[in-house]
């Protein structure tokens, strides 16, 4: 099965930090500290209570995941009806499978998970054996279950919730009803255990909170919030009797439980319900989390006994509008979300991620009013243009908002809003131009000017660095419709504008003078400018993209597939791809020299915004009704990839979008089970032998010189002959040795005789031990025994050995063949590589003479150099491959 895109892979998605299932804590043993689990959708994150530092990101599951708790062991999720176990925070070790319908409650005590589906149908298990304990069933007319808690010291009891405002106390041993409590005729919405034993906090939806005595059945007090349904509970336990709770507004109520009284208000803390709330235990802290895609720590240190955010984590709370890549390394990403919000997001690690803050009309009365009352924020940002080139020095990105005729300037080396509002004084209130808004913008490649393009027609020019006016393109009006885009060339010598009638026009960008104009067939969308191609790419309102070559002003390309509006474009770093977007949920690959079609593919939501990386590395993409910002790996960077053209008929295949961590191929996922995430074991060199080529580790003296023994010894000849010592005759000559033998007396006439027969001496010698072993060894294949002696000679002995498996040595062709044999033997199991290289290249140095005289040997040699082929080459591969990754890694980071 073909993959959907032959060059882009998912790789991850930046910019989630949670949802609104609620957060869990669990306290880390091995670190001692605190560890805050959030979801993201179809992972989790594991967060540090020291300053929020991300330290795990879960495998990624199948839909989203719908509830999660925590043990010391384990992390238990539930995604559509089935429960997942994960161990070691992030890899699945146990499933939990047999709802029928989506699960939306568990609880964890002691050996049991329970589990309570949409039904109302409550399952008891098992966590280590994963079998089913014990089953209830209530009716979702009188008892629709909406909460589950076990209470302190309350052995195999669990307390059940309603949305009919009844509680219930059962026995899960004995499956049977304990006690039926009395009902508050209101949705409960949240049951805490409280610091006391058989008191709890009941949680309504009508901003009640009773504490309640399970023994007797009593209300030990009650307090109402005003602000709403009850959503979170939690007790501080650091010596301080506060009790602190959650509301959908976003606030957050302290509550003093010795005085009975409010102690404090967290007003605003987030921009939604607050769904998760764990006071840390022994410690003046607590998390909370929320919808709004933001983890916030607090700490209690307010003279009034309030919290302040100590650290937090936060995301888009409303989709990004556009994104653009920052900067020539490509390592940040800019992003302009509907929250008036403008965030930088690192593809690094998420430690360099940070907000620029909330575009403001008055940015110091909107700190003193706080986020969520704020009187002053602007709309969203629409469109925005950065340069990084002087942001030391003043403000680098401008932006345009929503209905507003302001554009508005930001540094991100200040990581603040700018100081300039650049507003024309025509829109000002009371003259005709008063409900233009500003449409697009630019800034020139040298940072000091930007131009703006209005829905008026109007095209103004503005000095970064003073905010002042510049002056204006055309007579009275660029365009006598609507601007839908403005570029600037990288020299600062043109400046190109087009208009909503499909005209595109040409000005010089000093003098604001009208060079040319081009009209085209159809009405302009927007534009996007490749600066060092002079390359212009046009959307159109027929779906069509053209490409005007700014040099010749022509138009150079025409392409057509999309079969909605085109919302973005980008080109890739060497001008070679378009890529373009459109509400059809497609992305197209464009090639521009062959003017062809080589990529498409589908997603799930309609992309509204992508931006190609500065080094063709990933593509970024941002989506409709998501606030998370995707990132997809250009596969042509990392292997061959074959850029034909699409044919006219091809169907585009769905891409799922990547998760928050590397997500398994389909592939993988049927070649192994969910049980098997298991961490890997430690391979010997005999277990990895089909992966991976293993040396022997032997000293180098003792296997790389052996093609050079002829040299050393000639280098290490003495340069006069040994001189014999003066006669003694009461000493007999002896030979050096480790036991002294007397030398024999030699025989000069016998000398002629051993020469002529050398031969057929040799042949009458006995087997050396190597001959020995070959001859052994050669009928069973197992060459084992002639490794191990090879391994315990000396390179001297070694060329002994070798010399001696000829027939002149006293050997035979063979011996000489199993010699071979035993060669290819070592190739086979890819160990001791070095030794067999060696031992080969001083085997043939020394009877290549023999070898090609003897038909057989010379056809033994010839396998052999096969087998000796296919190693290589297999080796050579894994080298290519490392030192490709090497190469682009150095070439990345510099």
């Amino acid at each position: 099965m073909t993959a959907p895109s032959k060059i882009f892979a998912g790789y991850r998605a930046l910019g989630f930090i949670s949802n609104d299932v609620p957060l869990a804590v669990r306290y880390n043993l091995t670190h001692k500290e605190n560890h805050i689990i959030t979801c993201v959708g179809k992972a989790f994150h594991i967060y540090n209570s020291q300053g929020l530092g991300i330290t795990s990101v879960s495998d990624s599951h199948v839909s989203d995941i719908t509830c999660m708790v925590v043990d010391s062991r384990y992390v238990f999720t539930a995604c559509k009806n089935m429960v997942y176990a994960f161990n070691r925070n992030s890899k699945v070790c146990r499933v939990y499978e047999g709802h029928e319908h989506e699960v939306q409650f568990l609880l964890v005590f002691g050996n049991h998970l329970i589990s309570t589906d949409i039904s109302s149908h409550v399952r008891v298990w098992n966590i280590d054996s994963e079998e089913i304990y014990s089953e209830m069933t209530f009716s979702t007319d009188s008892f629709t279950l909406s909460v589950m808690m076990h209470p302190v010291a309350y052995l195999n009891k669990i307390l059940l919730g309603s949305k009919q405002g009844i509680m219930q106390l059962w026995n899960i041993k004995t499956d049977r009803m304990i006690y039926r409590f009395k009902s508050w005729d209101i949705p409960i919405t949240v049951i805490e255990q409280a610091p006391a034993v058989d008191v709890v906090a009941v949680g309504l939806a009508d901003g009640r909170i009773i504490l309640h005595n399970l023994l007797y059945d009593e209300v030990v007090m009650a307090y109402k919030q005003d602000w709403g349904m009850v959503t979170s509970i939690s007790f501080r336990t650091d010596g301080h009797p506060v009790m602190a709770t959650g509301s959908s507004a976003g606030h957050i109520a302290l509550w003093n439980l010795e005085e009975q009284k409010l102690l404090c208000q967290m007003r605003n803390s987030h921009t939604s319900a607050v769904t998760g709330m764990q006071c840390l235990t022994s410690e003046p802290l607590m998390v909370t989390s929320a919808a709004d895609n933001s983890v916030k720590l607090w700490i209690f240190d307010l003279p009034d006994g309030g919290g302040r955010v100590l650290h937090q984590r936060c995301g888009h709370s409303e989709p990004p509008n556009m994104v653009r890549h920052y900067g020539a390394d490509g390592q940040n990403i800019l992003s302009a979300g509907q929250d008036s919000t403008l965030r930088s997001f690192s593809t690094i690690h998420e430690k360099h991620n940070k907000s620029l803050g909330r575009a403001s009309y008055h940015k110091k009365a909107s700190k003193k009013s706080g986020l969520k009352r704020d009187l002053h924020k602007m709309p969203p940002i629409t469109q925005f243009a950065s340069e990084l080139s002087r942001q030391s020095d003043w403000d680098n990105i401008v932006s345009c908002h929503r209905g507003l005729n302001v554009v508005t300037t930001w540094s991100y080396h200040r990581s603040t809003m700018g100081h300039y509002f650049l507003k024309h004084q025509r829109f000002n209130k009371g003259a005709a131009f008063n409900d233009s808004t500003a449409q697009v913008v630019d800034i020139s490649s040298c940072g000091n000017y930007v131009i703006i393009g209005y829905s008026s027609g109007h095209v103004d020019k503005y000095n970064l660095q003073s905010g002042q006016l510049r002056g204006s393109f055309g007579e009275l009006k660029a365009h006598d419709c609507p601007v839908r885009g403005v570029a600037i060339d990288g020299l600062n010598q043109l400046a190109i504008t087009a208009g909503a009638d499909g005209s595109v026009k040409f000005w010089k960008f000093k003098q604001k003078v009208l060079l040319n104009s081009l009209q085209l067939k159809m009405y302009i969308s927007q534009i996007v400018l490749h600066r060092e191609s002079a390359m212009l790419a046009v959307s159109l309102d027929d779906f069509t993209i053209s490409i005007v070559d700014i040099d010749t002003r022509r138009v150079v390309r025409n392409f057509s597939g999309h079969l909605n509006q085109v919302t973005d474009m980008t080109f890739s770093s060497d001008s070679r791809w378009l890529i373009s977007a459109a509400m059809d949920s497609s992305i197209r690959t464009w090639d521009l020299p062959s003017g062809k079609l080589i990529d498409c593919f589908l997603v799930d939501k309609a992309v509204s915004s992508l931006s190609m990386s500065p080094t063709g590395d990933f593509l970024v993409t941002a989506h409709v009704d998501d606030v998370g910002v995707y990132l997809w790996s250009n596969m042509t960077l990392y292997s061959f990839v074959s850029l034909s053209p699409l044919p006219a008929n091809f169907e585009p295949k769905l891409l799922d979008l990547p998760s928050t961590y590397y997500s398994h191929t389909d592939q993988d996922e049927d070649s192994q089970d969910v049980t098997d995430y298991e961490k890997s074991k430690f391979k010997s060199p005999s277990q990895i032998s089909d992966e991976l080529v293993t040396l022997s580790l032997l000293p180098n003296s003792r296997w790389k010189n052996l093609l050079n023994l002829d040299v050393i010894r000639s280098r290490n000849k003495p340069k006069e002959p040994p001189k014999a010592p003066k006669a003694a005759p009461f000493f007999l000559p002896t030979i050096a040795g480790l036991q002294p033998r007397f030398a024999a007396p030699e025989d000069d006439s016998d000398r002629t005789e051993v020469k002529k027969s050398h031969v057929i001496t040799a042949r009458l010698q006995p087997l050396s031990e190597l001959g020995r072993l070959l001859q052994e060894c050669g009928a069973s294949g197992q060459f084992a025994p002639v490794l191990s002696r090879l391994k315990e000679l000396g390179p001297s002995a070694i060329d002994l050995e070798m010399r001696s498996l000829s027939p002149e040595g006293g050997g035979s062709i063979e011996l000489m063949d199993h010699f071979m044999n035993f060669i290819k033997y070592v190739l086979s199991t890819n160990n001791n590589f070095e030794l067999a290289q060696a031992y080969l290249g001083l085997f043939l140095k020394l009877h290549t003479d023999l070898i090609a005289s003897e038909a057989s040997l010379t056809e033994e040699v010839m396998k052999l150099a096969e087998t000796h082929s296919e190693t290589w080459n297999k080796l050579q591969t894994m080298f290519l491959q490392s030192l490709c990754i090497v190469t682009y890694l150095r070439s990345a980071t510099v």
